[in-house]
């Protein structure tokens, strides 16, 4: 069995994907990883919209790419689109309380258990946040006062050839207050 750091060394955002479906199954999996995922005073501020129908797939992705950006998600065949909830009452008033955006913390965790799902599951991931919120909230009939903080490409990857990392050094990244 493959350890959690071999996965996490593993994962890499995919930009080219093979022209082949994604199974329900695997992205229900997907989404099961997502529910199990930590929030704050188990809010679970989520909810996700599965496109995987390559008709919808090349409308999703016309909300998402522009000239210089994320021209790949048409290639895709599926996105996994990542809606704010508001949680529940005791995680909001901590919000406040404590200005801080709990919400955006707990959505990145549970967008990241998608994606290291995905990758043990053998599908590429790319995590996508320059889009065209409008248009896409018009497209998938959302309210106006939802909001949608990410989409996720998924899919079989062309290449599972894992690239060389580019990292700070880790003595760059921590300090041990003593």
């Amino acid at each position: 069995m493959e350890s959690f750091f071999e996965l996490v060394s593993r994962r890499q955002s995919c930009r080219k994907y093979l022209n082949k479906a994604v199974e329900k199954e695997k992205i229900i999996q997907c989404i099961e990883a997502a529910r199990l995922a930590p929030s704050a005073c188990n809010s679970q501020p989520w909810h996700f919209l599965i496109v995987n129908n390559k008709e919808m797939s090349l409308k999703v992705s016309e909300c998402i790419r522009d000239k210089i950006m994320n021209k790949f998600t048409e290639e895709c065949s599926a996105f996994i689109v990542v809606v704010e909830e508001n949680g529940n009452i005791t995680s909001r008033t901590g919000e406040l309380v404590k200005n801080q955006d709990y919400r955006s913390v707990d959505i990145g965790i549970s967008t990241e258990h998608i994606c290291l799902q995905a990758e043990e599951l053998g599908l590429g991931t790319c995590i996508l946040g320059w889009f065209n919120e409008k248009a896409l909230k018009k497209l998938l009939k959302l309210n106006k006062t939802k909001r949608i903080r990410l989409v996720i490409s998924i899919g079989y990857p062309e290449n599972t050839e894992v690239r060389k990392k580019i990292r700070k050094d880790i003595s760059e990244i921590y300090t041990f207050i003593e």
